[in-house]
């Protein structure tokens, strides 16, 4: 079904639901939560996600799981979705947290079928069998790193909200600590506790994630190097393959 109301998606009496939507360029989901986990598949476009844990960005033909009662803000630059709303026990595997995950071809087709299906589809026919296999692959499919963890503490909170603003590859730990009033030990430790990761490479996942929702909106890759300080695009593409294990000119290819 498409454009149909979350309202009448609750009270369907189905495990797994699925519409489509397209959206303007520049619309903003404003921050809300479902009862049922969503994932929410990008056909075109890019969406990027925030939540108090953080921020994510959805590349073309990626999608972005968010469990059930997470409150999220979507902005949809050119976005065509597919979403599934699945109840929470039925997907349990993928956990409690956000997560941008890859799109089989299977999977892709399986995501277009089923939006064409009736709300009340029939679980023992064919639909049933399809929403089966859609739960399958769900589950078993591969995580990718396109989350930028978000700190609690207001110190640190305020820097790197200020970081996303305008990255820039060149700031340093050493910066950072001394902005913060903390030796540099205190801070290092201080910032793997709060996000999960080192300064370094909170710095660099940051800048790739930034970097890819640019990419996405079909901005150059020497615009961008150079943008985030880099002195050349060369330097950017092998930063940006080690984190992504593509250049940054085909991974928005390797999805179709």
């Amino acid at each position: 079904m498409r454009n149909v109301s979350i309202a009448q998606l609750d009270l369907t009496p189905r495990t797994v639901v699925a519409i489509g939507t397209d959206y303007p360029h520049g619309y903003l989901l404003k921050r809300h939560s479902h009862r049922r986990g969503q994932l929410l598949y990008g056909a075109t476009g890019v969406m990027q996600v925030s939540t108090e844990e953080g921020n994510w960005v959805v590349p073309p033909q990626r999608a972005v799981w968010i469990p059930a009662q997470v409150p999220h803000e979507v902005l949809m630059l050119g976005v065509s979705t597919r979403s599934l709303y699945i109840e929470p026990q039925a997907v349990a595997e993928l956990g409690p947290n956000c997560h941008v995950i890859s799109i089989s071809p299977l999977m892709r087709q399986l995501l277009i079928d089923a939006v064409e299906m009736p709300l009340e589809y029939e679980e023992t026919g064919r639909d049933g069998t399809l929403i089966s296999l859609l739960l399958h692959e769900l589950a078993r499919a591969a995580h990718l790193p396109l989350h930028i963890p978000l700190p609690q503490d207001p110190r640190l909170l305020a820097l790197c909200l200020g970081f996303l603003q305008q990255p820039d590859v060149h700031q340093s730990p050493v910066q950072w600590a001394e902005h913060s009033h903390l030796s540099l030990r205190t801070f290092s430790r201080h910032f793997r506790q709060q996000t999960g990761l080192s300064f370094l490479q909170w710095r660099q996942r940051a800048c790739v994630v930034q970097a890819l929702a640019r990419l996405a909106s079909g901005e150059s890759v020497t615009r961008i190097a150079l943008d985030l300080g880099y002195e050349n695009p060369a330097a950017f593409s092998s930063m940006f393959r080690r984190v992504l294990g593509h250049a940054p000119s085909t991974y928005l290819e390797e999805a179709k």
